[in-house]
């Protein structure tokens, strides 16, 4: 039996390329990935930042490409799976505390876990879960790493919605406003999400290189 050509491409689809989501599944992908990456440990090697830059960059109607989207209901998907995911994340953490860190053997993760601790220490808890936001995978773990720490519910909550928000919204809007000045877009995607991704692990590297120099300080 043949396969329906929808069906085909749902099937062929590269969970780490945001214009493949975006093909297959549309404005419901990006709330189901950021649903993943920011609520399940599974999730953290997804595309977050990409795909709401692409999903945005999409909604102008000047891309050449075949897929358009529409903006209103875009960025209520991303911030209904951003908010959600965060917050299922706390809850998992809350109930399983830090067993599920503890048993994962994803070394990137473990690390994540680490600067996710680092952050908590360092900026405490507000500051903290909004800078999570723009670093991938500490986005991740962050929120399971403050259920097991107990943090506050009412203070993640309220800090993981602004910070959320942010990020969701203002990464999606980034990529609709210069889709919508610049033409013909597509032929600068590719080194423009390399450059969201080299922007995005900066805040990571900053830390890893004042953890390093307190390190040498402190010897």
């Amino acid at each position: 039996m043949a396969t329906p050509p929808h069906l085909a491409s749902q099937l062929a689809v590269n969970v780490l390329d945001a214009h493949s989501l975006l093909a297959a599944f549309g404005v419901l992908g990006v709330g189901v990935v950021l649903f993943a990456e920011t609520g399940l440990l599974i999730g953290f090697f997804l595309p977050g930042d990409s795909l709401l830059f692409t999903a945005g960059l999409l909604c102008t109607g000047k891309s050449d490409s075949a897929v358009h989207l529409s903006l209103g209901p875009l960025l209520v998907a991303a911030a209904v799976g951003a908010l959600v995911g965060a917050q299922c994340g706390f809850l998992i953490g809350r109930k399983a505390g830090g067993a599920l860190l503890a048993r994962s053997r994803s070394a990137k993760l473990r690390e994540g876990a680490q600067r996710a601790e680092e952050l908590l220490e360092r900026y405490g808890h507000a500051k903290a879960i909004v800078l999570a936001r723009f670093i991938p995978v500490v986005r991740t773990v962050l929120n399971p790493l403050a259920g097991a720490l107990e943090v506050p519910a009412r203070t993640f909550t309220l800090w993981q919605v602004a910070g959320g928000l942010v990020w969701s919204l203002g990464v999606t809007l980034a990529g609709y406003a210069l889709g919508s000045s610049i033409p013909s877009i597509d032929k600068y995607l590719l080194p423009l999400i390399a450059l969201i991704v080299v922007v995005s692990l900066l805040p990571l590297a900053a830390e890893v290189l004042r953890s390093r120099r307190a390190a040498r300080e402190t010897r």
